[in-house]
């Protein structure tokens, strides 16, 4: 994985709530699973052996129950109010909004690499997320009459973080990491001969997170990358292939494909994106009230409790 990128963002949901109940239930549902199909395992089966001891689907179950039943149950618990509130209302969930979503949710990271990090860290894939957003859906559909945002909340948001809307000076790029001094050199003989840098970096590179995808970064502002990395990549013209450079892992032979200018944009540029940043804000205050309010006036019998 590429060291180079420094990442700082933080993994963005409506609800914190809804997200620790996602990563729960991804992360102990699935063992309790054949392998093949979706009946559950028999209560003996057994799922390892240590020196020929088995290590059985009933103590995994056990184990998991007393270090995170009560949070998964709880999330469960959330999950059937929600579907019983948006039944109740006629609310529902389509493929155009998870899409949506989850555009959103990738945009909000610099790159596809940044946003590939982000699911692996929490032990998610694209296809995990997809299915878990549809609570979360729901409850902003459930939630989204309660809020209102005005032109002028939106101007005093424009004006009190214009700072952090305007964009840096960035580049695009792509890059090959080797581990010696020797192979970056040969790479950038070939690239000098007429060499494709997609094919090499499928080929040679070690990163394994952007090799197959061309060794694509995306875009980089300075502050952001390896000072070496970031020092020549800022001095190359578009479409130039740097000589080596050092890193702290190795060498890097680094392509850049596009160069942006810092920029300030106008209020009305950001109306549409400055709005929707409100919206998720109050969505997510109004999240734990309403749900806590929704588990105070429902019939809810949580039986690991009374244990």
């Amino acid at each position: 994985m590429n060291t180079h990128i420094k990442t700082n963002r933080a993994w963005k949901w409506v609800s914190t709530v809804l997200l620790l109940s996602m990563i729960a239930y991804v992360l102990i549902y699935p063992p309790l699973k054949k392998a093949e199909g979706s009946t559950a395992m028999a209560a003996g089966t057994a799922v390892a052996k240590v020196n020929g001891v088995t290590i059985s689907s009933s103590q995994l179950y056990d184990a998991m129950l007393a270090t995170g039943g009560d949070q998964t149950l709880d999330s469960l618990i959330t999950e059937e109010l929600i579907n019983q509130e948006s039944q109740k209302s006629g609310i529902q969930v389509t493929d155009a909004d998870i899409q949506a979503e989850l555009t959103k949710v990738q945009s909000s990271y610099g790159s596809d690499t940044e946003f590939q990090q982000a699911l692996t860290s929490y032990g998610m894939t694209l296809d995990d997320l997809k299915k878990n957003m549809k609570t979360q859906v729901l409850l902003k559909k459930i939630l989204a009459p309660q809020v209102t945002i005005t032109d002028d909340d939106i101007k005093k948001y424009y004006d009190a973080n214009l700072e952090s809307l305007k964009t840096p000076e960035q580049v695009q790029v792509s890059h090959i990491a080797v581990a010696t001094k020797e192979e970056a050199d040969a790479l950038a003989a070939a690239l000098k001969a007429g060499g494709d840098f997609a094919a090499l970096a499928k080929e040679k590179s070690l990163d394994a997170a952007t090799k197959d995808k061309s060794g694509e970064l995306g875009y980089i502002a300075k502050g952001s990358a390896d000072a070496a990395f970031e020092t020549a990549a800022f001095a190359m013209k578009v479409g130039a292939n740097s000589d080596p450079i050092p890193t702290s892992t190795g060498y890097d032979i680094i392509k850049v494909t596009d160069h942006k200018m810092a920029a300030t944009p106008t209020l009305e540029e950001k109306k549409e994106s400055i709005k929707q940043s409100l919206t998720d804000e109050k969505l997510s205050t109004l999240a734990s009230s309403w749900l806590e309010e929704q588990k105070g006036k429902s019939t809810v019998e949580n039986y690991l409790t009374k244990k």
